[in-house]
């Protein structure tokens, strides 16, 4: 007899009427012969309302009691929907988070989980009910009721998927499953029917609003296939999965976050233990700290640009502002006006060109961009939020994501269960007994002493010059990886590009050329480089990643030359000599962590 996890969002138990549909769904899984826990949030904005009392009351609540009050959301929905399908005539048993065995942490409304006890859950399945489990929510080692912070009912479902090894577990939601970007920002986007869990985690740390990234990350963690629907319509929806859904397709989707803030800081000291200076303090506050881009140094200084979320841009430079002072450099006028548009897509990290068609794409709708950041699955550029509902539009037309792949895999949801099984080896289920469910998983790190680097310094600040520059280099057949873009001044910026050490003299002489097109501008290179890749599973979720490689690196006097990052992995260059040292050094630092 299989086993399904459902979870309803609050919209899809937003009122009694649609708590009786969402339980017929549960019932009518179960007839299919399948044992069934549902997982339900709270109704509709009751948690939003039960936040504006708790400040009504104190406006500064304490988060012990913040999660008590929060918790009552779910009790109420799991209630009503055990009510709903006794009146259909069938068996349900509500649950708690607690009652269901999830343990968690004592992070109080951020709270992660640890463990969760099956026993009871499967005793109430093979009695023959559904069991109704409350979304959101756990208990520490002392007994506290914690929760789970957003999208916390999404992680709870597939949690529960993993550790009852589920065939499934269905997310039914008010959208129709997941698009090639927001349909409410571009009507054009389309419903993929496909995802894979790479891509998906990249989409959500964007702002895709569909999943939140920590239950895409049980689902990668434990290989459990996760279908997105629609609780108001009979449609397939989609599926997240391992594998895209078509694996030829450079782009399988954009995003847009819209609220952003930029903070440039220039003139630092090129010395190993800079970055982790920068940036530790924020982590310790806990912080936001999303694209980091460094381009290497001129006249023994550096540059590093991030971004944070628009409303902690104060917070933030009230901790970097003295840091800076005392290193020697300078705070460069800050914006709070800026968003992000990204595209992702697993079939870029073999393909060429695709920066270049994407800046391009960008180049004809004369949108400048402050920064970039690649990654092997991402391209990430910072623009002027007045611009950034044209640039997604860009983008999404330029690598046709409204149509349907021709290569597209054909039918998905055929052999749902299967997929779970094939992903479900011993080692797999290995890792749910005596470890943490939500503890970092570093999967790879990864040394590559294959490229060197080239900076063009102080080039125009203007639309269209990336797209000459990767343009330029595309026509010599020159591979690009990783690409970064620092803000330098409303004026210039630096733009360094790594490449192929066997291709460095046709880069050096495209930058000449390039150089010569831009007067002011200059050349810095670096001819060998080793690049070194933290790859895994929760690299954004657990805060602090980033800055726990720049001190490792710190330790080891190793300088960073080149940084960016993305959901999935952190890539760092240095010098070439340094490489060997720098990959022992981090490989003692993360897999001593996760153990």
């Amino acid at each position: 007899m299989g086993l399904v996890v459902q979870k309803f969002g609050g919209t899809s138990v937003a009122d009694c009427e649609k708590i009786l549909a969402a339980a017929r769904k549960a019932v009518r899984a179960q007839q299919n012969g399948n044992h069934v826990v549902v997982v339900v949030s709270a109704m509709g904005h009751n948690t939003d309302h039960l936040i504006d009392l708790a400040h009504q009351i104190n406006e500064q609540p304490p988060a012990r009691e913040m999660d008590m009050l929060l918790s009552t959301g779910e009790q109420v929905s799991v209630a009503l929907m055990a009510m709903a399908i006794d009146s259909l005539g069938f068996r349900a048993v509500s649950l708690t988070g607690g009652q269901l065995g999830i343990r968690t942490d004592s992070s109080h409304t951020r709270a992660r989980i640890k463990s969760i006890s099956t026993d009871r859950i499967k005793q109430l399945l093979e009695e023959g009910n559904i069991v109704i489990a409350a979304g959101f929510q756990g208990i520490d080692e002392y007994l506290n009721i914690t929760t789970l912070g957003r999208g916390g009912s999404d992680t709870t479902a597939v949690a529960l998927a993993a550790v009852l090894e589920a065939e499934a577990c269905e997310i039914y939601t008010d959208v129709d499953g997941v698009y090639t970007t927001d349909p409410r920002i571009l009507p054009e986007a389309r419903l993929t029917r496909q995802v894979s869990y790479d891509e998906m985690l990249e989409l959500a740390s964007l702002g895709a609003g569909v999943m939140h990234s920590r239950s895409i990350e049980f689902g990668k963690k434990f290989g459990v296939p996760i279908h997105v629907r629609n609780s108001q319509a009979d449609v397939a929806g989609s599926l997240i999965v391992n594998d895209p859904e078509a694996p030829e397709q450079a782009v399988s989707g954009a995003a847009l976050t819209r609220d952003e803030a930029r903070i440039s800081l220039t003139g630092l000291p090129d010395l190993p233990g800079v970055c982790y200076q920068l940036f530790a303090p924020l982590d310790e506050k806990k912080l936001t700290v999303d694209m980091i881009v460094q381009s290497p140094s001129a006249d023994g200084r550096a540059d590093v640009s991030f971004t944070v979320p628009r409303d902690e841009l104060a917070s933030t430079l009230r901790i970097v502002q003295p840091v800076v002072e005392k290193l020697g450099g300078t705070v460069g006028p800050c914006s709070d006006s800026v968003s992000k548009v990204s595209v992702v897509g697993l079939g870029m990290a073999s393909q060429i060109g695709v920066a270049n068609r994407m800046f391009q794409a960008l180049a004809r709708a004369e949108i400048n961009l402050q920064m970039i950041t690649t990654s092997e699955i991402k391209i990430s550029v910072l623009v002027d939020r007045s611009q950034a509902l044209r640039a997604l539009r860009a983008v999404h037309e330029e690598f046709g994501l409204h149509i349907m792949p021709p290569n597209a895999v054909s039918d998905p949801f055929a052999e749902i269960g299967k997929i779970r099984r094939q992903a479900s080896p011993v080692e797999v289920i290995q890792r749910l007994r005596g470890v943490e469910l939500e503890g970092l998983t570093v999967d790879k790190i990864g040394l590559d002493q294959s490229q060197g680097s080239l900076t063009l310094l102080q080039v125009p600040n203007h639309p269209g010059v990336s797209a000459k520059i990767f343009g330029s280099l595309a026509d010599q057949g020159v591979f690009v990886d990783m690409i970064v873009q620092t803000w330098n001044s409303e004026e210039r910026c630096d733009i360094t590009f790594t490449i192929p050490r066997d291709q460095m003299e046709t880069g050096r002489a495209v930058a000449r050329q390039l150089c010569d097109l831009y007067p002011g501008s200059r050349i810095r290179e670096m001819a060998a480089i080793a690049k070194l890749s933290v790859s895994g599973i929760g690299l954004r979720s657990h805060t602090g990643m980033a800055t726990g490689i720049f001190q490792a690196l710190r330790d080891a006097n190793i300088n960073l030359e080149v940084i960016n990052t993305s959901e999935v992995r952190i890539n760092v260059a240095v010098d070439a000599k340094d490489g060997e040292a720098a990959l022992e050094r981090l490989n003692e630092r993360f897999f001593a962590v996760m153990k």
